[in-house]
């Protein structure tokens, strides 16, 4: 098992990008534990902690826009991660959009550049 260095920050989770292993857009930023990290390698699918639920999350697990794992990139000092994926389903963002950057900083205020691909209330009933 490769062992990334999780000991850097006081709750154990280093960041673990996501991004389209096509086309190489930015999906998303999510933090990984060691228990994350394992359930990714040995499922192939992205699976973070959630620190608003503190839980373990597999994306897409609820709303089924998962995201499989084509490539695993890790920094020089391992605590940090690209899991290149496969975004099944539209999209990444819990708000609708493809990728969770759907704005941009445009003279000090926040523009939305993304398209809403589906609608949250739909796909997150409760």
């Amino acid at each position: 098992m490769i062992e990334l260095n999780f000991s850097k920050s006081a709750d154990g989770l280093i960041p673990a990008v996501a991004q389209d292993w096509q086309s190489g857009e930015v999906l998303m930023l999510a933090y990984i534990n060691r228990e994350a990290w394992e359930k990714s390698l040995t499922t192939g699918l992205a699976t973070y902690w959630t620190r608003s639920r503190q839980k373990l999350w597999v994306k897409g697990e609820s709303s089924g826009h998962v995201q499989k794992i084509k490539e695993i990139l890790v920094d020089c000092d391992l605590d940090t991660v690209i899991f290149k994926v496969e975004q099944i389903g539209a999209a990444a963002c819990h708000e609708g959009y493809r990728s969770c950057f759907f704005r941009r900083v445009d003279n000090g205020t926040l523009t939305v550049t993304g398209e809403r691909v589906f609608d949250p209330a739909q796909v997150y009933r409760k």
